[in-house]
């Protein structure tokens, strides 16, 4: 049965790490949400219910009976085994916000469904970036399960020191740790398929390491934090996740913040995630055009794609970055940096369209991944509409 993966209300909220993405291919804990239902469902049939200009790139639903998925969420069994129950006309409900339902997207109404069952138990819900890492670690925990029932993992090498219960930590094939610590007393700590933790790195879970990526010689690495495929991190890093295809590969802290892909941090960038007088940190809000209060006393970086900062970049509590812009002027920049600013301050200039493809086709050919046509054209809608 084709699985539809539905925006519903929340594409706006995540922006900007959902330009170039629908709500279900953002990442946190070990999986993305797209992947995590589509473990779950034992189903690959998959498509998406996203903004018009985002459908190129991810497939439209075809029209046929199909289980519609909200995904931005951490399942319980019970709420498993209702979504799998589901007869067609039937829905879940929670908060009056509909989650689940089976329903034929022809002529898609949601005047089909016959049948709402409102879900009692309370549910981790992600609802806006920050949520992304406040929940990080409840996310690993729920992959880690996931993922690892049934296998066995790769020895740890005796050259490493341990702390914790090994049961908490697994390594897939391919993967090496030489000469670091790994402390799994405060979390679960998974490194994926050929991943690497080079000598003298410091891991305190929970940790994910996703398949091909790295932590450079002596990084030091607090939990919860996720880092996705094909990735590189040095220096120090605390609760953040990165989505994927990203580097920050040298000295400087990055603490409490969400990274999108093919984004690049250049050495001794830091981004603070505590202002001096202890206050909640405000974010910027692309729904409501306005700096919005978090109800968090720790919050950092929200960065799109394609973004990439300067050597020595210092960024202010609560800065949001947009998709392909470029940081590089001396100073704090604001802590709003628009999509496609070159320089990062409010009255530059604006990168060209078409050298962003160039740096794009350059930075993904090294991953040897193109640029695609449909990739081209989210920048683009991006460059023209935002």
């Amino acid at each position: 049965m084709q699985l539809v993966f539905s925006d519903a209300q929340y594409w706006e909220d995540f922006l900007p790490l959902t330009f170039t993405r629908p709500v279900a291919e953002m990442r946190c804990g070990i999986l993305t949400f797209s992947e995590r239902w589509q473990k779950i469902l034992d189903n690959t049939e998959v498509s998406f219910f996203t903004e018009n200009y985002l459908q190129g790139k991810f497939k439209n639903p075809e029209d046929v009976e199909s289980l519609f998925l909200v995904t931005n969420f951490l399942p319980t069994e019970t709420i498993i085994q209702q979504i799998k129950d589901l007869k067609l006309g039937e829905a879940l409900v929670y908060e009056d916000e509909l989650i689940a339902a089976r329903i034929n997207m022809k002529g898609f109404s949601l005047n089909q469904i016959e049948k709402m069952t409102d879900i009692k138990e309370e549910l981790i819900f992600f609802k806006k970036p920050t949520d992304l890492f406040t929940y990080n670690d409840k996310a690993i925990d729920f992959d880690f399960e996931l993922l690892t029932e049934g296998k066995v993992s790769k020895e740890l090498s005796s050259t490493n020191g341990f702390l914790g219960d090994k049961k908490d930590l697994f390594i897939e094939d391919g993967a090496q740790i030489e000469f670091s610590t790994i402390n799994t007393k405060t979390g679960k700590i998974y490194i994926g398929k050929n991943a690497e933790v080079m000598e003298g790195c410091n891991l305190r879970g929970p940790i994910a390491l996703c398949e091909e990526s790295k932590f450079n010689l002596g990084a030091k690495i607090y939990g919860a934090t996720t880092i996705g495929p094909y990735s590189k991190v040095g220096g120090e890093v605390n609760n953040i996740i990165i989505f994927g295809y990203s580097n920050k590969g040298h000295d400087g802290f990055v603490g409490n913040s969400v990274i999108g892909e093919w984004c690049n941090l250049g050495a001794d960038t830091n981004s603070s995630n505590l202002k001096n007088n202890y206050a909640n940190v405000k974010l910027w809000s692309y729904r409501t055009k306005h700096f919005e209060d978090t109800g968090l006393q720790f919050a950092g970086l929200i960065m799109g794609d394609h973004s990439k900062t300067a050597i020595n970049t210092q960024l202010n509590t609560g800065t949001v970055i947009g998709v392909a812009s470029n940081i590089f002027r001396e100073g704090f920049p604001p802590n709003l940096i628009e999509n496609f600013s070159w320089g990062g301050f409010k009255d530059d200039e604006r990168f060209k369209l078409d050298k962003a493809y160039e740096v794009a086709e350059k930075v993904m050919a090294r991953r040897k991944l193109p640029l695609t046509d449909d990739d081209k054209a989210i920048l683009k809608h991006i460059f023209d509409e935002y």
